[in-house]
């Protein structure tokens, strides 16, 4: 909905804020180089680095954790933003420390602005954790050494062999930069004293050394494949090297292969099988992330030996979109959007002027902090706006810039803002004119809110400037809004102006639905189902009375629960109109109307019928049994004009064969005839008649005697002969002439076909 209250703002608002929007935003201030992480060396000295781009005069400052640095002999910064500390201290004697998240602020007339926070940490080296330890290995076998020591950086491990450095050309020697050593196909000559030397810029350390003893060889003998080491878990950052490791034994050698747990390939590109089975990723990414199985399989067998381990690389945060910079007129609104990625999800958090930005009022975050929407700016929202998006990988920043316009000569606030409710959906507001600089006025721009809504959820609805009032529509009955009005003119916005709070009116329920049903032939049962459109009902009311009667009888009134009522002591002669409606504390509802008769009851319980023809009063007026009349009737229309044709052009022979005779001859045969073919007539209609059930009987009287109350009988006259049942009339005047009930028109078809009595037979051949 507020989109498409949106679409209703005029062109002069749209053309004046692109022309506000159009203000240049030249680099008034940004970062050119922002200090990285950097791992110091004790006692050295170190250079942070920051450039800023910007309109001079531009002061720059060091924060470290958040405190502002003080110039000292310490700590230095230059006119081009750099930082100097004169000795890196891990610790200094008053407990302090120069380590930590540091971070380059600048500032200009145009605000001030935060870089990315650059940890700094000292250079160290631990003792070692792990040593390497001595080992035992038969002949072509494989030996295993293992160092491990933390440090910053991660130290560079290499290995010794009584005291020489390890020739790595032999391809039997495999060492790891995770600090492992591995011999494949041991020998006698490989036997020896081994130890790792680790170094970073903290130093160097040597571990204890460990011997390596070979026996005889026994490959011979069957040996199950076994995996001595598998994959470790790692956590690895984005553009880092990846060892997996995986050292199986067994006779014969068993084949080590890799594959990933989630059955997606390993792929080529970076990969590399370092030794007998160590795998290998450079620069791994985070398409990289995933659990690893190492496999070792006996040669031509499916025998095999599984091992996992799961990688997890972590990224960065990164902007996916970053903020730009705007320029908004006073009274307006200003939107920043700010998506960032990485691995973990990054968290956003919004600064200004170097300031962590507090949400509230008129400034609203949204959308886990993506969305920085401002709301009726003001000069004291001019700023620089930072989003900072921050992972355990590390941070970045954007900035962006509000300029807000203002200009002289803008019209005052509108006044005397009221609200009125003209209907559960609709409101009308009004609103008078600023007290000054009217004459330059565009228009005025409605704002409409629900009052229990966030500010966000306003929509604007704008009129033209020669009308202070305005209908607003499509509101939800029963709900509290809240409108404020801003004038308009090419150079600006007024101010808001006061707020207005009105509710819309209740709802009255919608119309139920109604059934009707004829119990008997003096109760009707009235049955209802509530419309879930519109208000909710509390109720029901019941009305009814004798079809053109003034006056009904009720109201009967039921809880909101209840569905059906039994109407008593009615005439059966007589046609009633029943009326049902629902109410609340609204009001009644419009009401549902039906006509019912007790006529068709009465007539069921005279005539003793044996079938049970329940006609439900719902049915009859359902769409179905419409369409099923109007295809009845049309194919009886259709079989009765057929019926005339044929009918006509037997008579006219007959009578052309007739005509042929003395008059007297012809009115004697004609008699005769007639009478003979009325009973005929009959007397198939009554052989007809026995074929069809009791229920077709009684329809069949039933709709005689309604046709005789509708139709008036034809009076006889001395030349007129007529049957029983109407079914055949005559004249003298040569002309014949057929009333022929619809219910029985299948029995004047089959006696049409019968041959004739004998009687008139004879006479046809006297005249003939």
């Amino acid at each position: 909905m507020a989109t498409r209250r949106h679409c209703l703002v005029p062109c002069f608002l749209g053309i004046l804020l692109n022309a506000l929007i159009g203000v240049t935003c030249e680099t008034e201030l940004s970062f050119t180089l922002e200090p990285s992480d950097i791992i110091a060396v004790q006692e050295q000295p170190l250079m942070l680095h920051c450039q800023v781009d910007g309109i001079p005069p531009i002061t720059m400052q060091w924060r470290r954790n958040g405190l502002l640095l003080t110039q000292d002999l310490h700590h230095t910064t230059f006119i081009n933003g750099s930082h100097l500390i004169g000795h890196f201290q891990k610790t200094k004697s008053d407990g302090s420390s120069d380590e930590g998240d540091y971070e380059c602020m600048a500032q200009s007339s145009f605000g001030l602005l935060v870089s990315r926070k650059a940890r700094v940490q000292a250079a160290t080296m631990a003792d070692f954790h792990i040593q390497p330890e001595s080992v035992h290995v038969e002949e072509s076998g494989v030996a295993r050494f293992l160092c491990q020591i933390h440090g910053l950086p991660e130290p560079v491990i290499n290995w010794e062999k009584d005291s020489r450095p390890v020739d790595t050309v032999d391809n039997r020697y495999t060492l790891l930069p995770t600090g492992v050593l591995q011999i494949t196909g041991v020998r006698q000559e490989d036997s020896g004293k081994f130890c790792c030397m680790a170094h970073n810029s903290a130093g160097v350390k040597y571990s204890t050394s460990a011997r390596l003893t070979v026996s005889g060889s026994q490959s011979s003998v069957y040996k199950e494949p076994v995996i001595l080491v598998g994959p470790e878990n790692l956590t690895l950052t984005v553009h880092q090297t990846a060892i997996l490791e995986c050292v199986a034994t067994g006779y014969p050698r068993p084949i080590v292969s890799w594959s990933r747990l989630d059955g997606r390939p390993i792929g080529v590109e970076g990969i590399q099988v370092l030794g007998t089975g160590n795998l290998m990723i450079s620069d791994v990414g985070v398409q990289h992330s995933g659990v690893y199985v190492c496999a070792a399989n006996k040669p031509g067998t499916r025998v095999r030996r599984t091992a996992q381990g799961r990688l997890v690389v972590q990224a960065p945060a990164e902007f996916v979109q970053a903020p730009q910079s705007v320029a908004r007129p006073v009274g307006t609104t200003a939107i920043f959007t700010c998506q960032a990625q990485g691995e973990p999800v990054p968290q956003l958090t919004w600064l200004k002027n170097g300031q962590i930005l507090e949400p509230g009022g008129h400034v609203k975050l949204r959308n886990n902090n993506s969305t920085l929407t401002i709301y009726s700016i003001s000069q004291d929202d001019e700023a620089i706006y930072q989003c900072i998006a921050e992972n355990i990988a590390g941070s970045t920043q954007a900035s962006a810039r509000l300029t807000v316009l203002w200009a002289d000569g803008l019209p005052g606030v509108p006044s005397n803002v009221r609200a009125e409710a003209l209907s559960p959906n609709s409101m009308q507001v009004s609103w008078g004119e600023p007290d000054q600089n009217t004459q330059d006025i565009i228009g005025y721009v409605l704002h409409i809110r629900r009052t229990a809504d966030p500010l966000e959820m306003e929509y604007q609805e704008a009129v033209s400037k020669v009308t202070l009032l305005q209908v607003v529509g499509d509101l939800q009955p029963s709900t509290s809004y809240t409108f404020y009005v801003k004038a308009y003119t090419s150079r600006g916005a007024s101010k808001p102006s006061d707020s207005s709070t009105e509710n819309t009116h209740g709802e009255v329920p919608a119309p139920p639905s109604l059934f009707t049903k004829v119990i008997n032939s003096s109760v009707v049962r009235a049955t209802w189902e509530p419309s879930s459109k519109m208000g909710q009902n509390q109720g029901f009311r019941l009305y009814y009375r004798r079809a053109h009667s003034p006056v009904f009888t009720g109201p009967i009134t039921f809880p909101r629960n209840a569905t059906h009522y039994n109407i008593t002591q009615l005439d059966a002669t007589l046609v009633y109109e029943i009326k049902l409606l629902a109410f609340n504390q609204h009001g009644d509802g419009n009401a549902t109307m039906r006509f019912v008769s007790l006529r068709e009851a009465v007539e069921k319980s005279v005539l003793n019928t044996p079938c049970d023809c329940v006609k439900d009063e719902h049915s009859k007026t359902s769409t179905t049994g419409i369409i099923i009349g109007i295809h009845i009737g049309v194919t009886c229309i259709v079989f009765c004009v057929l019926f005339l044709i044929f009918s006509y052009r037997g008579r006219l022979m007959m009578c052309k064969k007739v005509q042929a005779t003395p008059q007297a001859g012809r009115s004697v045969a004609m008699e005769s005839s007639l009478t003979s073919q009325g009973a005929s007539v009959l007397n198939g209609a009554a052989r007809v008649e026995k074929r069809v059930n009791g229920c077709a009987a009684g329809k069949t009287t039933a709709d005689n005697n309604e046709l005789e109350r509708l139709y008036t009988a034809p009076t006889r006259t001395q030349d007129t002969y007529m049957s029983e049942n109407s079914l055949v009339s005559y004249t003298p005047n040569d002309t014949q002439l057929s009333t022929i009930p619809l219910d029985e028109f299948s029995s004047e078809r089959e006696t049409r076909f019968q041959e004739p009595p004998p009687a008139a037979a004879a006479g046809r051949q006297d005249h003939g």
